[in-house]
């Protein structure tokens, strides 16, 4: 296993990076709190990766009716993301990244006296937000042409502290064939299962789209023999309209359920919200 490397940004940032995990954080308040912050987040960092290999064949199964049995801190927060959608295939897996972000906030903020800060695992992102306090986050429609599409504002009096985007070009593979879903929740960990979820229902039965199972395209996948998206072609615009819908219709479901605040899902130049409060703005073209 490779070893935790730590290093500052030149802007100031702190980059840790273990194998897949690859963390850009941010804290802001007086240099001696940012200071211990850091350091708090770098001691922390090193058990994340080790303790999920040592739990991944019990991640990678499906959640069923029995709670999962885990131990570590991360996977522990995997499970309790996952647990609510327990009704529809999923596994622990879909919210690692966040909740490593949620992890490592944690640790980072701990006994500190910040104003704000945020932990970016590759696009899913866990926030502190002390009073008076707020965070405008970027939103990237096409997750292979990663621009800045829109925004969200995050407020200390709002209960959003996690943002997590999901779709069928991002680092895990996806049952539908949404360009993007950000969801915005009371956790990273808790958003990105809901992404998950969200940009699975973004979907629509045509030629156009070419899947294959996932085992085939990586063995060790937890989706095992469902089939996931490999490339979407051009679409008609009424079925751009039909897998938004249906996207959307999920996205309403789980707000309703206070599962998440907000989501904003995006399909070949189209868009759908689904706001409970934290308002997304859209970028205008230059």
């Amino acid at each position: 296993m490779t070893c935790a490397v730590a290093a500052h940004l030149p802007d100031g940032r702190l980059h840790l990076q273990q194998g897949p995990i690859d963390l850009v954080i941010e804290a802001f308040g007086t240099a001696r709190e940012v200071e211990h912050a850091y350091a708090q987040a770098m001691e922390g960092f090193g058990d994340i990766l080790p303790g999920l290999v040592g739990e991944l064949p019990a991640l990678r199964q499906p959640v069923g009716e029995t709670y999962p049995s885990l131990r570590g801190p991360v996977a522990r927060r995997m499970a309790e993301a996952v647990w609510p959608h327990r009704a529809v295939y999923i596994t622990p897996m879909a919210a690692v990244a966040g909740a490593v972000a949620d992890e490592v906030l944690a640790a980072l903020v701990r006994g500190r006296a910040l104003d704000k800060a945020y932990v970016n695992d590759g696009g899913d992102i866990a926030v502190h937000l002390a009073p008076g306090h707020q965070l405008r986050a970027g939103i990237v429609a096409d997750l292979q042409a990663p621009q800045l599409s829109g925004f969200a504002t995050l407020h200390h009096d709002r209960p959003v502290r996690g943002i997590a985007t999901s779709g069928c070009g991002g680092r895990s593979f996806s049952l539908g064939i949404a360009d993007s879903t950000t969801v915005l929740a009371a956790t990273a960990a808790a958003a990105d299962a809901a992404a998950t979820l969200i940009a699975n229902a973004v979907n629509v039965d045509t030629p156009a789209v070419r899947r294959q199972p996932a085992c085939e395209l990586d063995p060790d996948s937890d989706l095992g023999e469902l089939a996931v998206t490999v490339a979407v072609g051009d679409l008609p615009p009424a079925l751009v309209v039909e897998a938004l819908d249906r996207g959307l219709l999920e996205a309403r479901r789980l707000r309703l359920c206070g599962m998440i605040d907000s989501a904003a899902l995006s399909l070949q130049g189209h868009w759908r919200i689904e706001s409970g409060g934290t308002a997304f703005a859209r970028r205008e073209a230059e």
